[in-house]
């Protein structure tokens, strides 16, 4: 279960990926727009500032998140990627940290690429730090005998989860499609008590919360709390720096 009020807790720094990633995008009149995972949609009326001619179609597999974005005005429905296709007029695709989720991404890539139109784009950005010290932390304590047989395989996603750029590039390279691929790593800057905590609890942590009782759950906070301080130390002014690498990945079919 998705929490969008957490999730929105950072805003600004979630946000910074998505504009950067949709200014390498240069169509010009799109049919159809889509946002493929729009979350709660706090992002998706940007694309439908852009191009306010086009169809826009925003999807997300949460009913929660789509429910946020629906209160926000946005004609969001409960989709989820894997059952999506594109139609013969989807001319931007935008999946902004969703692809993460979805084990066999890499897959539906070369579908969805192969589908969409002559002269369509195709935009990602997936996080790239499932090999940081907060995720290694996550799945330390999680493998931990005390919680092992209540989470099992929940939390042990690790670096695989998504793959290096020189991947997504070849698979996004359909016939003479152009594919510009690149990585990011921000240096965040975090402010109040345990923010990378609180970060993770928005997005990695997810998953365990919705398998732990309200009990269970404080006491996994409260044990790996410490742990991520160790690995993020607070800086002298109380804010902490947080790595966090993004990788990205545009397509641009040739034009008929």
């Amino acid at each position: 279960m998705w929490d969008p009020k957490k999730y929105l807790d950072f805003a600004d720094h979630r946000a910074r990926p998505f504009f950067e990633l949709v200014a390498r995008i240069d169509a010009e009149k799109p049919r159809r727009v889509v946002d493929l995972g729009c979350g709660p949609g706090n992002l998706t009326g940007v694309l439908a500032e852009r191009w306010p001619d086009a169809q826009l179609d925003a999807l997300d597999s949460s009913p929660e998140m789509v429910k946020e974005a629906q209160e926000r005005g946005i004609n969001a429905r409960v989709l989820d990627v894997n059952d999506w296709e594109p139609d013969a007029e989807t001319d931007v695709v935008v999946s902004n940290a969703v692809l993460q989720w979805v084990p066999n991404h890499l897959t539906l890539l070369a579908e969805w690429l192969t589908a969409l139109p002559a002269g369509a784009w195709f935009a990602m950005q997936v996080p790239g730090n499932f090999d940081a010290p907060s995720h290694r932390e996550i799945r330390a304590l999680a493998t931990e005998a005390r919680w092992q047989g209540k989470l099992g395989e929940i939390a042990l996603r690790s670096a695989d989860a998504v793959s290096g750029p020189a991947d997504y590039a070849t698979v996004l390279a359909v016939g003479d499609t152009e594919v510009d691929v690149w990585e990011t790593t921000y240096l965040q800057r975090l402010s109040g008590p345990d923010p990378v905590l609180e970060w993770v609890t928005g997005t990695a942590l997810r998953p365990l919360r919705a398998a732990l009782d309200d009990e269970d759950w404080r006491e996994f906070r409260t044990e790996l709390a410490p742990r991520l301080r160790v690995a993020y130390p607070a800086r002298s002014d109380g804010t902490t720096w947080f790595p966090f690498r993004r990788i990205f990945a545009v397509a641009h079919k040739p034009s008929a």
